[in-house]
């Protein structure tokens, strides 16, 4: 699983290449969340286990999602 950030927000990319849906901060519940907007992508056991423990992580601050500069 890779974890690609893109303006604050983490792209969630499978093994095989499509991404999966997006990892961002909800300021409404105070905590990071996985959504996927438009198309719908099945994601397996292994795969939503790894999104669960990202957001684990960046809920303790364990990882974090590199800020952009577009200056």
């Amino acid at each position: 699983m890779l974890f690609f950030p893109i303006q604050q927000e983490l792209d969630c990319i499978s093994e095989r290449g499509v991404i999966l849906g997006k990892i961002r901060f909800d300021d409404a519940e105070g905590k990071h969340v996985f959504y996927q907007p438009g198309d719908v992508v099945e994601v397996t056991t292994a795969e939503q286990a790894a999104i669960n423990a990202r957001l684990a992580g960046l809920d303790a601050g364990t990882y974090g999602i590199p800020m952009q500069d577009d200056d």
